[in-house]
């Protein structure tokens, strides 16, 4: 087999391993990011996860229940974060905080 095939073949065999590396760095960097938006906006309430209920309500959900309701979708967790009702405030968030936060919360469901 020619050098350049073998080159070619190598290149396109390693192509998935470079993408799922990539996908797996950016799903972890929102997850990151929206566990920063929980501790900006949410732990002063919420039991966020990891164990952190350094201010946490007993009247809000924690996160980590909030990720393993069986009926909650993603979109209403989104719809929700986005236009909340009381007393939860409206933190006005961006689109991609938004995803980021959700992201963070569904992380939880895998946490134990």
């Amino acid at each position: 087999m020619q050098a350049s095939k073998r080159i070619l073949i190598s290149a396109v065999l390693a192509a998935p391993m470079f993408f799922f590396a990539s996908f797996s760095a950016a799903y972890a960097d929102r997850v990151s990011d929206g566990r920063a938006i929980a501790e900006r906006w949410c732990v002063s309430c919420h039991d966020i996860g990891a164990g952190d209920t350094r201010t946490a309500k007993d009247v809000a959900p924690t996160f980590e229940s909030v990720a393993h309701r069986p009926n909650l979708s993603r979109e209403h967790l989104e719809t929700w974060i986005g236009n909340p009702h009381p007393p939860m405030p409206n933190m006005h968030l961006t689109r991609e905080e938004i995803e980021n936060l959700v992201e963070y919360i569904e992380s939880l469901k895998t946490a134990h």
